[in-house]
């Protein structure tokens, strides 16, 4: 265990943040701020896209579903446990620089979701990609697909999911006094179930579970700010102050507010992480950017909209910050004090369909670098059960070790897609361009072909 706290203090604070937040402001300079001028239009992409599967007898996932698929896994503990960790152990502070690091990341997301549209490859049911691909076909390093490809299976299909399991079964702990290991039995066989249906039955499931979550969580949200309405300037000086705080600064804890702000927020939302690409690539589009917007949408969704929910819901109760209550029981104890008894099983509820759809697209991460690995049938099905096996262990380990395994595992992984998306965002930014030119000629639905991007033509497959 300290051998793990010692590498992740290492990368993550000399190496992960700085480049993490370089990358950010340097997409978002290049792309001329894309994830605020351009939120309209995502907004309407995504709603064209509902339903649009491709050409008739076409087996192709939409890129609503894509989008599903990538907020199911971004939605998930990150949201409800890991903001409450990141208050409780870098103070309100942290909420701002999850702020940040979303408005900013979104620009990085849009760059290594289009980079993954543009070098996706034809796959039995559908399109498949990921930084795995764009590091072997972009910057001709299959060795470095194939790390990358090793890392986000572990990280996603067993680091990840372990943390998933692992919260849920602590909320339904606290909440109805349910043993670990009958909840962390049921959300195995469940998982397994879906997972050995492939990308159709994650996308189906994901599309129906992630609207309903997403919004059910929202509107609680709101009615807890509409009734604490009168606070809300109180509670959002709060977070500014203690992000820049005098006191804060000489005590050491805006250092600590940054850090956990940042790592909370990058395994909540992804940005810049090389997950969501996996997932983006799958989507049938005329055009690699319309996909990299809508993925850039998801950024905002998940930070900028249900963390802020989770946030403002600890901050208005008045629920202990000194770290004696911890991750998703933080929350819980958070919507007790606000609408009773009902708060703590609201959560476990929410936090099982937030998980489990997390798991799925957690799962489905790992599947297209198997994929990547090897095409042999039975190497996946073990991998599905594999993933099936940390599941339960998730259920039955201390959060510490899981949190603690997940951040070695996700800032390796970071690491390596901020390389490659930094040698490969050029291209990300002539598609932009190409996008912006076709808009700006009166063309509504803009349509690439490879042979408008002379450089790599010889490289792309699908375009």
């Amino acid at each position: 265990m300290n051998i793990i706290n010692s590498i992740n203090d290492i990368l993550w604070t000399y190496i992960l943040i700085a480049l993490l937040l370089g990358c950010a402001f340097w997409f978002t300079l290049k792309t001329r701020f894309v994830q605020f001028r351009m939120i309209g239009e995502m907004v309407r992409l995504l709603g064209d896209s509902a339903g649009t599967n491709g050409k008739p007898g076409e087996k192709h996932i939409s890129s609503f579903q894509a989008f599903a698929i990538s907020i199911a896994s971004r939605v998930g503990t990150g949201n409800l446990a890991g903001v409450a960790t990141a208050i409780a152990v870098g103070g309100p502070g942290a909420v701002f620089w999850m702020w940040v690091i979303a408005l900013f990341g979104a620009a990085s997301s849009f760059v290594e979701s289009t980079l993954a549209q543009l070098y996706k490859v034809r796959g039995k049911d559908s399109f498949i990609g990921g930084p795995a691909y764009y590091m072997r076909k972009g910057l001709k390093q299959p060795w470095m697909g194939t790390v990358f490809a090793v890392l986000i299976t572990i990280t996603f299909g067993f680091a990840f999911n372990s943390v998933q399991s692992n919260t849920l079964c602590a909320a339904f702990e606290h909440a109805f006094g349910f043993d670990h290991a009958i909840v962390g039995g049921v959300i195995t066989i469940a998982t397994l179930l879906i997972i050995f249906g492939g990308v159709q039955r994650i996308a189906k499931v994901s599309s129906i579970i992630v609207p309903v979550m997403a919004l059910g969580y929202i509107a609680l949200a709101l009615i807890i700010v509409a009734i604490n309405i009168t606070e809300l300037p109180a509670v959002i000086k709060l977070i500014v102050s203690h992000a820049f705080g005098w006191q804060q600064a000489l005590g050491g804890g805006v250092g600590i507010a940054l850090m956990q702000g940042i790592k909370r927020g990058l395994f909540s939302n992804e940005a810049g992480m090389g997950s969501a690409p996996n997932v983006a690539a799958t989507a049938h589009v005329t055009h690699p950017v319309k996909q990299g917007l809508i993925q850039t949408l998801g950024v905002f969704t998940d930070t900028l909209i249900i963390c802020t929910c989770t946030a403002f819901i600890i901050l208005f109760s008045g629920a202990p910050l000194d770290g004696s209550t911890n991750g998703v029981q933080l929350t819980q104890q958070a919507l007790t004090n606000e609408i009773g008894s009902a708060g703590s099983i609201f959560v476990a509820i929410a936090l099982f369909f937030f998980a489990f759809s997390s798991i799925l697209g957690n799962y489905y991460y790992g599947e297209a670098n198997v994929r990547y690995l090897t095409r042999k049938k039975w190497i996946l099905n073990i991998y599905r059960i594999l993933v099936g096996g940390m599941v339960l262990f998730g259920a039955l380990a201390a959060l510490d070790v899981a949190w603690s395994l997940a951040d070695v595992t996700m800032g390796l992984m970071a690491l390596c897609n901020l390389i490659a998306i930094s040698l490969l965002g050029k291209y990300a930014f002539k598609l932009l361009e190409d996008y912006r030119a076709q808009k700006r000629a009166g063309i509504k639905d803009p349509v690439f072909t490879k042979d408008r991007l002379k450089e790599v033509e010889n490289d792309i497959e699908c375009w």
